[in-house]
């Protein structure tokens, strides 16, 4: 059986390229410049002159990096000085309006949501929040990224049969370099910037009888394919500075259903990446969702739940507004 070639040495070169030796001798140059969301996380620091550092992890296969976030905000306000008004005659801009916007990290490593973080949303699902910020950890689930993350328009279709599909506007948190047991006063240095995530619920396979295990089914209640739509933009955290106050608005075909601010949450971003960094180690590109204020369907008398033909929308102040259209089910191909 061959033996896997583990990395050497990394060192950042010029014209946004990166230089790594393997211990068997071979040497690669891989440039940044590519499309390497999976490495990168993101397009906007693909410059090697951005990078203070880059070394081998202990485990010999990854390839970890520091980025001064504040060369990153320099450059990050340069070019939005630049381009601002600036579309006529720039071959690489587009109208935004007649352009497709893809999901804006396709596709992390970590997709990560919280659970109850809201009181108000805690209260109409009928389940008691009294933590210790500082020492409990927040209840946190995963999502595919690969099978469940779409861009803004892209429809989701609701599976066969299903008659529970609930909406849940959310702001999630895209990390900016790797945090392995990050300090509570520098978790905010980790974070590259925000989006809008759609956390699609099937409440009405959130329950089950099993005679294994008794309890709520997250897999099969959040886990569907297409269940978290995501963008329309990443929005740096440079240009956020008022992230712990942003108003989330969900409407369902205009109408207003959840109403909420970010200032409400129980664990706010810098206690969730403290946490979760303190049990995983979180890469660039990863995704937390950082759970939704109250107003879902659910907790309606009577419950509302979602029908072919409507369309979700979560907007959020200072990142733009996600579209889902809201389809019956195809058939398999």
């Amino acid at each position: 059986m061959n033996t896997p070639d583990r990395i050497k040495t990394v060192e950042p070169l010029e014209n946004s390229v990166l230089r790594i030796e393997f211990r068997s001798g071979k040497v690669y140059a891989v440039s940044l410049t590519l499309p390497m969301t999976r490495i990168a996380g993101f397009a906007a620091l693909h410059d090697a002159a951005m990078f203070d550092t880059a070394h081998v992890a202990d485990d010999g296969w990854t390839v970890e990096w520091a980025c001064g976030l504040s060369m990153a905000s320099e450059r990050l306000y340069q070019m939005a000085n630049f381009f601002n008004g600036k579309t006529d005659g720039l071959t690489f801009a587009k109208d935004i309006g007649s352009a497709k916007i893809e999901a804006p990290i396709q596709y992390p490593w970590n997709l990560l949501m919280a659970a109850a973080n809201y009181q108000s949303h805690a209260a109409e699902m009928n389940t008691a929040v009294n933590v210790d910020i500082e020492t409990d950890f927040p209840f946190l689930f995963a999502k595919s990224p690969r099978s469940c993350i779409i861009g803004t328009g892209e429809p989701y279709f609701i599976p066969k049969g299903r008659d529970s599909i609930d909406w849940e506007g959310e702001i999630a948190v895209v990390i900016g370099k790797p945090a392995r047991e990050v300090p509570l006063d520098a978790a905010l240095d980790y974070v590259f910037g925000f989006t809008a995530i759609y956390d699609v619920s099937d409440r009405g396979r959130q329950k089950r009888d099993n005679p294994i295990f008794q309890g709520p089914d997250w897999f099969s209640g959040k886990s569907r394919d297409r269940g978290a739509p995501m963008g329309p933009y990443i929005t740096p955290i440079e240009f956020l500075p008022n992230h712990a106050n942003l108003r989330i608005v969900t409407k369902v075909n205009d109408r207003v259903v959840q109403d909420g601010n970010t200032k409400d949450l129980i664990y706010d971003s810098r206690h969730l990446l403290y946490h979760i960094s303190n049990i995983l180690t979180l890469y660039p590109g990863d995704v937390i969702a950082t759970g939704t204020p109250d107003g879902v369907g659910a907790g309606r008398k009577p419950p509302e739940f979602l029908k072919p033909g409507d369309v979700v929308s979560i907007e959020i102040e200072g990142i733009g507004t996600l579209v889902t259209p809201i389809e019956a089910s195809q058939p398999t191909s």
